[in-house]
């Protein structure tokens, strides 16, 4: 039986495909609503004027734009996508670490509960806030292209702006939540997945009429077809990292029990090189909207508010080397943040000595947990320096060629890559219990 006729076969994993298939074609309609407030005309001179070039790495709203699906570029009221989500879960996963009470809930499942309705409640006025610095910044953009975006508008449709905005962002935030719990995957990265990828026919097209509409020259087409090279390379590469793991053996004791003799068997535990998977990419990803959300403060009347946002707005374009140092340390940390947020060797060191195993030449207990934890910092070095350096490599290539080539980014490979990989997996499993299910 093929690989194609199991999944077809399975009733229960069709229903979760097309589960998520819809769930994906309501989020691309909500991205064409657009929000209540600016005039059809001034969003159609805002469109033609600001994002005709929507290729351009160099725009200060890309990176913005990457994780909300074209809702920046249409107004829509996905405006903010998943970002304030984002920013919240990692305001109460940092509270995990800080605060020894979030600890403790977070061990526990009615505490992870909990914490995940804290982290809904927190979303809603960081959209209010973060959908304000947004407005605020291509309202400032339409200014310079000498269209004002929000001519006549007031406070009552501000205020109905931002509520849309914060309806949009937490409609999407129960929509990713309810295709983790019905579908395959997980919703979040999904969304995110699916935002990244709606672009690539655009970027694709726009590459293809510039070749054959002779608006290219040979250089140029070389280097459009070493940027696909690096592109294919990057896949490869990523595809390789993300299924590397380090085996570590673990050996149970036997035990006798009446007349029969249990365990006495060796298994191992997999380290995966990556074992964050796209998160520290997400995370890192909404940490760079803040330095361009700053930037509405350049109008400021106050000098020192004025000074700093300029500084910050220039400093950290995405043009500037300051901008990918930046986003490399960001998502180096995040790497390590991630994986210790999700592996920690005292529970693992636990549960493999209250099932009775053991390391091979390692003391159960805390001699244990050091060895999980030395093995788990040099496995992630790995993997956060090469996440790191797949991340930054575009923008790095941009400011040493000066090409807009690398506009696909690194980032964009990442998570789409990643997520791909993780929903394969999962249908694999589905597939593989319903085999054994069949079989028992």
């Amino acid at each position: 039986m093929t690989y194609w006729t199991k999944i077809f076969k399975n009733k229960d994993l069709i229903k979760k495909i097309l589960f998520v298939l819809f769930a994906l074609i309501v989020f691309r309609t909500l991205s064409h609503i657009p929000i209540p407030g600016p005039s059809p005309e001034n969003l159609k001179s805002f469109f033609d004027n600001i994002f005709a070039q929507s290729n351009n790495t160099g725009s200060p709203v890309n990176m913005i734009e990457l994780f909300s699906g074209g809702g920046v570029s249409r107004f829509s009221i996905v405006l903010m996508g998943l970002g304030p989500y984002i920013t919240a879960s990692i305001m109460i996963q940092l509270l995990t670490i800080v605060v020894p009470k979030f600890e403790e809930m977070n061990k526990e499942t009615e505490g992870r509960h909990k914490m995940n309705q804290y982290t809904r409640y927190l979303t809603v006025p960081l959209c209010f806030i973060e959908g304000f610095g947004m407005i605020s910044l291509l309202n400032n953009l339409s200014k310079n292209a000498r269209v004002d975006l929000l001519a006549g508008v007031g406070i009552f449709q501000w205020f109905i702006m931002l509520l849309s905005i914060t309806a949009g962002t937490v409609f999407l935030m129960w929509l990713g939540e309810l295709i983790t719990e019905k579908g395959i995957g997980n919703g979040i990265s999904i969304l995110i997945f699916a935002g990244i990828v709606t672009r690539l026919p655009q970027f694709v097209g726009n590459s293809i009429q510039k070749i054959f509409g002779e608006q290219i020259n040979t250089q140029e087409l070389m280097n459009f077809g070493g940027v696909a090279l690096l592109a294919l390379v990057m896949i490869m590469l990523i595809v390789f990292i993300t299924e590397a793991k380090r085996k570590i053996p673990i050996s149970y004791a036997k035990k006798i029990r009446g007349s029969k003799l249990y365990g006495g068997v060796d298994t191992h535990l997999p380290l995966r090189l990556n074992m964050a998977g796209v998160i520290p990419i997400i995370f890192a990803g909404a940490f760079m909207n803040i330095p361009q959300v700053i930037g509405f403060l350049s109008n400021a009347k106050t000098a020192w508010i004025k000074n700093t946002a300029d500084f910050v707005k220039t400093t950290f374009a995405s043009t500037k080397p300051a901008y990918a140092v930046f986003y490399f340390v960001l998502v180096f940390s995040f790497t390590f943040f991630s994986t210790f947020l999700y592996f920690k060797p005292k529970d693992v060191a636990e549960n493999i000595q209250k099932q009775g195993g053991f390391i091979p030449g390692i003391r159960p207990g805390t001699q244990t947990e050091k060895y999980l934890n030395y093995l788990i910092m040099r496995v992630t070095l790995w993997g956060a320096i090469f996440l790191s350096f797949i991340a930054v490599f575009p923008f790095a290539m941009q400011i040493f060629t000066s090409s807009q080539n690398f506009a696909i980014g690194g980032t964009g490979i990442l998570i789409v890559v990643s997520v791909a990989i993780e929903m394969v997996n999962q249908i694999r499993a589905q597939i593989i219990t319903r085999s054994y299910e069949e079989i028992t």
